[in-house]
């Protein structure tokens, strides 16, 4: 019967015939208020997508159909929220969110941290200036995106994430610093990832090639697998564990976020878990469209189902969220590029958009061309914060205010031209996510919003948002080629380009 009502909101909402967005707002003198909603210091408005109440009654019955409130409950209570693989997800639990005993465990580990942190700033570990943080995917990128956003003026400890497996991504990241007073955190769930492991032993050899007597001692591991850790030769004092159902791309909240808490100090990292923890209270207590991540998600597949546009474009207009299109290409497409359901049957529908963005204004010199005219139909994302902390001229900030606005604005309006090439079509789609101001609160909630809006979007699909088995392939390949067996299975071009490489 389930299967029978998503189909059925499906197709109501697929049949839609949605007006053009001048004309939504000349029916509705309350669009703004109706499509806006205020959560944890954020203005979140998606007026001038092509949503109309029509559409919204759908989107919820399929929510419904979908088993929406039943997921989430399944999510924060610490159920099988990953099916595929018979494990829970308990990213809501390190911010206090989860279930009791998952809250405890997560507390605990939070204390244990704490404890490092203090001690690091203490002096336990000699004069450390700076932090080596290496990681890959989830374990990298969303330590980066906070300590870019939030500790450019933070006068503590410098840090630099190394990710890449490539040896010019190792000279940049360790360019200038002093190994003596540099400490190594590396990062990986389970310890063996090849990159992690791999700039861990060149990180080693730096550390020895300079001088350090005990290179060991300066490396911290953080891993759901402690005896990994200790087997590759890391006191069992140095290692941060995490629970085994912390994702990857879920993961900052927990010992990974160890360089945040460094970088910006242990109260930042409380502010950062609580302005999540806004946003998972929100999303435990609303619900339809009244939960402002479920809201998104039905403007996301509308786009996606309805008007079969293949990416979503995000544009921070703040220098430093310049990491955000980023941090959410691994976070959407990781987690929603599916193509089989969680019951295991063939995905008959689009699954997640490609994910991409850049920077305002500096994107409305590159890609705002096709965005105004081209004609692949691209939804667009704004994420703006109204209150500026840099030192120039407030004017600087307003222009670029001016400019984020202006751009939603024209690609909605359009502009009509007897010459075609100066002609803008308009009736382009637009979100709005405005910032009160960029702190460590205000960036938990903002990144938990997404969290929970792939999730959504998960759940509307019927997908599992939680595995990632599609990057195994590409890595075992990788692994067989040290085996002679293992390239004669390889096909004719790839045999040729390792031969011409000298592999």
């Amino acid at each position: 019967m389930a299967n029978l009502d998503r189909n059925a909101a499906w197709t109501a909402i697929e049949s839609s015939s949605a007006k053009r967005l001048s004309d939504l707002f000349a029916d509705d003198a309350e669009r703004v208020a109706n499509l806006s909603r205020n959560v944890a210091g954020i203005h979140f408005d998606w007026s001038k997508t092509h949503l109309d109440s029509t559409l919204l009654s759908s989107f919820e019955l399929l929510a419904e159909a979908a088993g929406y409130k039943a997921a989430r409950e399944t999510l924060f209570a610490g159920g099988i929220a990953n099916v595929t693989e018979g494990r829970t997800a308990t990213h809501v639990a390190e911010r206090g969110e989860g279930s009791p005993e998952d809250n405890r465990l997560a507390a605990e580990r939070h204390g244990r941290m704490r404890s490092l942190v203090d001690a690091i700033e203490g002096g336990a570990f000699g004069e450390i200036e700076s932090i080596l943080h290496i990681g890959i995917g989830g374990s990298a990128l969303g330590p980066d995106l906070v300590i870019d956003a939030l500790g450019r003026d933070a006068d503590r400890f410098e840090v630099r994430v190394l990710a890449n497996i490539d040896g010019e991504a190792f000279d940049r990241a360790t360019w200038g610093l002093d190994p003596a007073s540099t400490l190594v955190v590396a990062v990986s769930k389970t310890f063996t990832t090849t990159e992690t492991l791999t700039n861990l032993d060149a990180a080693l050899e730096w550390l020895r090639d300079a001088g350090v007597s005990d290179p060991y001692g300066q490396v911290i591991a953080v891993t759901a697998a402690p005896d990994k850790a200790v087997e590759f030769g890391i006191d069992e004092t140095r290692i941060l564990p995490f629970g085994e159902g912390v994702g990857g791309r879920y993961s900052l909240w927990s010992a990974v976020g160890l360089s945040i808490a460094l970088a910006l100090g242990w109260g930042a990292f409380e502010e950062l878990l609580e302005g999540a923890a806004e946003m998972d209270r929100h999303v435990k207590l609303s619900d339809g469209t009244a939960n402002v991540t479920l809201l998104a998600a039905f403007a996301d597949q509308f786009y996606a189902q309805v008007r079969h546009a293949q990416t979503r474009a995000v544009f921070a207009y703040d220098e430093r969220l310049q990491l955000l299109p980023d941090y959410l290409q691994q976070l959407e497409m990781e987690s929603n590029g599916k193509s089989v359901t969680a019951d295991g049957e063939a995905l008959s529908r689009a699954s997640a958009p490609v994910t991409w963005g850049g920077v305002g204004t500096d994107a409305q010199h590159a890609v705002f061309q096709l965005l105004h005219q081209g004609t692949v139909p691209v939804p667009v994302e704004f994420v703006a914060v109204v209150e500026n902390e840099d030192s120039m001229d407030l004017r600087h900030h307003q222009l670029l205010l001016a400019n984020c606005f202006a751009q939603g604005a024209a690609l909605m309006a359009g502009r009509a031209n007897e010459d075609a090439a100066r002609a803008y079509p308009g009736d382009r789609p637009s979100s709005t996510i405005l910032l009160d101001r960029l702190d460590a609160r205000s960036l938990g909630a903002l990144i938990a919003f997404y969290e929970h809006r792939t999730f959504a979007n998960a759940v509307l699909l019927g997908i599992n948002p939680f595995d990632q088995f599609g990057v195994e392939l590409g890595k075992e390949i990788a692994r067989s080629l040290d085996e002679p067996e293992g390239r004669v299975k390889l096909d004719p071009s790839t045999r040729d380009l390792i031969e011409r490489a000298g592999l």
